[in-house]
């Protein structure tokens, strides 16, 4: 198949990529600044195409002919806290998606959302639930996909926490008791890839879970047990949850914000099993969690040799 990717150069883009170059289809990526360093990490024979993805022309000059686009972009924060960035990032460019699609003749649109999508007050979640209206009121043959948090190697999760645990002993914790099932990355693209060809999936909305439900402070503590670090995790009441979140704000990077904090009001976990639905057998954390992080047993051996090495 050809196959046009947005959001492509990202955590699940390039593992889907991996898996979709290894299948023969010819792949074409679509970003704004790819970096090079990202595009190296693409697999071999991947056309890159560089531009303003919110231009109508660059979309359908580069979906005409294709069988499929894959819309993954997403973002998590934005600069400010007024929903704009997450408006113009999720609903803005799913709209244009869908009117290049149909103006350029593709039928097959699958598109990325979140568990949750449309529930809430976050402007992360509403957007990505008006998102899902624009998609659900085209004529395409579209299929959804809401997953929880997504975890494997270099996510924004277990990856991010394992490096605020490494900062201090005690780690003050916002809605330490909201309910996660997180997603294994692997399990999340072979989901999106049996949709490819079924055309039974057509219309469908896949909710992507895993089986270990867990509170946040649960795996902030498993990741420091499996890093080897003894860390005391505090939940933090709402009222400084939030005057935490306030302050992250204005962090450069933003590792936390408002809007993650009003996101985390609600439970991500799921209701239908869309992996089930697709025959996937859910990836387990404990299966994962050493080759994201490493095992402490595994440390020492590791400077041993690098200091045999540099002798």
């Amino acid at each position: 198949m050809k196959i046009t990717l947005l959001g492509a150069t990202g955590f699940v883009g390039r593992v889907l990529l991996a898996r979709l170059a290894q299948e023969g289809h010819q792949l074409t990526v679509l970003s704004r600044n790819p970096h090079a360093h990202l595009v190296r990490l693409l697999p071999p024979g991947t056309r890159v195409v560089t531009g303003d993805v919110y231009d109508p022309e660059l979309l359908q000059a580069n979906f005409a002919g294709v069988d499929a686009v894959i819309n993954l972009v997403g973002i998590l924060n934005e600069a400010g806290d007024n929903g704009r960035g997450f408006h113009r990032a999720h609903v803005a460019l799913t709209k244009l998606v869908v009117a290049a699609c149909q103006l350029s003749g593709v039928k097959r649109l699958l598109q990325m959302s979140s568990l949750n999508a449309g529930r809430g007050d976050s402007f992360y979640l509403k957007t990505r639930g008006e998102a899902e209206a624009a998609v659900k009121a085209s004529v395409l043959d579209w299929t959804i996909f809401e997953p929880s948090v997504i975890f494997g190697i270099g996510d924004g999760f277990f990856c991010r926490f394992a490096e605020l645990l490494k900062l201090s002993p005690v780690l003050p914790l916002a809605k330490a008791g909201t309910r996660f099932a997180p997603v294994y990355v692997g399990d999340v693209v072979e989901a999106m890839r049996r949709t490819l060809h079924d055309r039974s999936t057509v219309g469908q909305v896949y909710e992507l879970y895993g089986a270990d439900v867990m509170t946040l402070g649960e795996l902030v503590r498993l990741t420091a047990r499996q890093l080897g670090l003894k860390r005391v995790v505090v939940p933090l009441p709402d009222a400084l949850a939030r005057l935490q979140a306030f302050a992250f704000d204005f962090v450069p990077g933003k590792p936390f914000s408002s809007d993650n904090y009003r996101s985390l009001k609600l439970d991500s976990v799921g209701a239908i099993d869309g992996l089930h639905q697709l025959g996937i057998e859910p990836t387990r954390i404990g299966q994962q969690l050493a080759t994201i992080l490493g095992s402490p047993a595994e440390k020492q051996p590791r400077y041993d040799r690098y200091r045999s090495a540099a002798r």
